[in-house]
């Protein structure tokens, strides 16, 4: 047995097989010329991948047509790409007149015409660049031997081991087989992280030397509590773990109780509890039953897993298919949010050496604003069937707010002169997770309809920390005094003008911190499905005079460490109470 340890990233515990999973890398293959008569045999393999290529296509083709037809036709365009006449001309050519060998003559002729589809003047035409590159990845993985990764559909429950997992990954995962998620690098607000707790996966991250060690053990036992990790597991520590995993299992349920009602301290003040949501599909809006407004459209989600971007029309249907489950309720849509570690495969961003400090979010959208109006358009449309509150992400400064509003003015007059229906009601707002326009949001209250604090990058840039690193994963500090003086002081700026204050980030979904969030003055917190239940039952247990006294003690601690072992204290008591009474 080989015991490791990580960072507990999504609670729960895990017994099962290891599936390792490692999508196949394009690299260039070193230029290799053939002997005279070798040619034929290259040739015959090419023709053999190809086929290969073909069947995969195809397969792949007619399950997503049961679905998802849609983008079944992606897969049609692909089976045409393989078939261009130009292009297996061009690799023929390659291997029997040049004597390329086939890898080199497939990477060399599809290199060609990528460069002359990302040269395109019309912009859908150059987005199909990632379309030819998609089958010549497959061509050459086959080419090679090597099997087809994916995690959309898994044969059976597994616990997954990556180096990382891509938010592509993460969003077309197959939820029904993954027992837990294991990876080497990320942190507790990666997306696999945020996917991870809101599918209510059990996950792990930061582990060290992970995929080495796991390359030939064939089991693992997962503590996403303690962040412990077992290859090869004794019989005593498949019994222990398996033992926590029924108590917690039964521990979830007795929280589940408190699902379907209100969120409600314990002297009856209201808390209005909302959700998080990513690809809106149905799964995802059935929480809506369960929250009182959606506080935090991840609308990136829509832009990945795709071939390109989506367009008006597409994104118009999404947007309409949440408000319309919200009803009167509001859905805040956040704008789009790429960049740091969020990347798009159609998309090239520049290379920075701290993207989370780059060109990323609004700043994306300023330098894009075709995209960006793209995307104030459908949301813009898609408020006539619900209540719409616009949010705009990497907010840094009033200018920021100001360049923004001149923008959705634009667009709004656009429509108007289309005669296009909108809610001209809809409310505009921020997102507060830069430090600077966090200490301005007394002026940034003057400015916008609403914000809501988006916790997770807010720690990072306070406390100057990668929180994708793993190596300063302790630095990452959420109950650090600074963030809790800083949260209280935009709540009480929000407050006194009158303006909605939230929190979205993954703050609002721990029971401990929604205590003292409440304590701060926040009356409505967001969260992922999976921990409505529970931070619905810790506020239960609390009046308002007592987490206004529990967030007034907590911001007088010098240390995280001494604010969270005070509000687990304060918890385990109100809990044990509540259980006496």
């Amino acid at each position: 047995m080989t015991v490791l340890k990580g960072n507990p990233v999504s609670p729960g515990f895990a017994l099962g097989k290891i599936h390792v999973y490692a999508a196949f890398p394009v690299a260039q293959p070193e230029e290799t010329f053939l002997q005279s008569g070798e040619e034929a045999s290259h040739f015959e393999k090419y023709a053999r991948v190809k086929k290969q290529a073909a069947d995969e296509l195809e397969k792949i083709r007619l399950d997503m047509e049961k679905h998802d037809p849609e983008k079944a036709k992606i897969f049609t365009a692909h089976q045409d790409i393989l078939n261009d006449v130009a292009i297996n001309e061009g690799i023929e050519e390659g291997i029997l007149k040049e004597l390329r060998a086939g890898d080199c003559a497939i990477y060399k002729i599809y290199e060609s015409f990528l460069k002359m589809i990302k040269r395109a003047r019309d912009p859908e035409i150059a987005e199909r660049h990632v379309d030819f590159e998609d089958v010549r990845k497959r061509l050459l993985r086959l080419w090679h031997g090597k099997p087809e990764e994916k995690l959309s559909s898994l044969s059976e429950p597994v616990i997954i081991v990556a180096r990382d997992l891509l938010p592509s990954d993460t969003a077309t995962l197959d939820r029904r087989n993954v027992l837990a998620i294991a990876t080497e690098t990320g942190g507790a607000t990666s997306h696999t992280a945020i996917i991870a707790r809101s599918y209510e996966i059990p996950a792990v991250s930061g582990i060290p030397d992970l995929l080495e060690k796991a390359k030939t053990a064939g089991f693992m036992a997962l503590d996403a509590i303690a962040g412990d990790v077992f290859l090869d597991p004794d019989e005593d520590t498949k019994k222990n773990v398996s033992a926590k995993r029924a108590e917690y299992i039964e521990d979830a349920a007795r929280a589940k109780v408190f699902l379907k009602k209100e969120g409600r301290l314990r002297c009856g003040a209201r808390v209005e509890i909302g959700l998080n949501i990513g690809n809106a599909d149905a799964e995802e809006l059935a929480g809506a039953e369960f929250t009182d407004f959606a506080g935090l459209f991840r609308t990136e989600f829509l832009y990945m897993g795709q071939k390109k971007l989506p367009d008006e029309d597409a994104q118009f249907k999404a947007y309409k298919r949440a408000l319309e489950s919200f009803g009167s309720r509001a859905v805040t849509l956040r704008t789009l949010d790429i960049g740091g570690d969020k990347t798009l495969d159609y998309m090239e961003l520049p290379k920075e050496e701290n993207p989370f400090l780059g060109n990323r979010a609004l700043r994306l959208c300023f330098s894009r604003i075709d995209i960006f109006k793209t995307q104030l358009r459908a949301a813009l449309r898609a408020s006539a069937f619900g209540n719409l509150n616009l949010m705009l992400p990497m907010v840094g400064s009033i200018d920021d707010i100001r360049r923004a509003r001149a923008i959705v003015e634009e667009v709004k007059s656009e429509l108007d002169s289309k005669g296009t229906a909108y809610d001209k009601n809809f409310k505009f707002g921020i997102m507060i997770e830069i430090p600077s326009i966090a200490l301005a949001s007394d002026l940034a209250a003057k400015e916008v309809d609403f914000a809501s604090i988006g916790t997770n990058d807010l720690c990072q840039y306070l406390c100057a920390v990668d929180r994708m690193n793993p190596e300063v994963a302790g630095y990452y500090q959420n109950f650090h005094p600074a963030m809790l003086r800083l949260i209280g002081e935009v709540a009480k700026n929000f407050n006194s003008a009158g303006k909605p204050l939230s929190v979205c980030g993954e703050m609002g979904g721990d029971p401990l911190a929604a205590i003292a969030l409440v304590g701060l003055g926040l009356r409505k917190l967001s969260m992922g499905i999976s921990s409505v239940a529970k931070v619905k039952r810790a506020l239960s247990f609390f009046t308002v005079a007592e987490v206004e006294e529990i967030a007034r003690r907590a911001k007088e601690f010098s240390t995280a460490g001494e604010v969270e072992g005070f509000l687990k204290e304060k918890f385990k008591a109100a809990e044990q109470g509540s259980k006496d009474v």
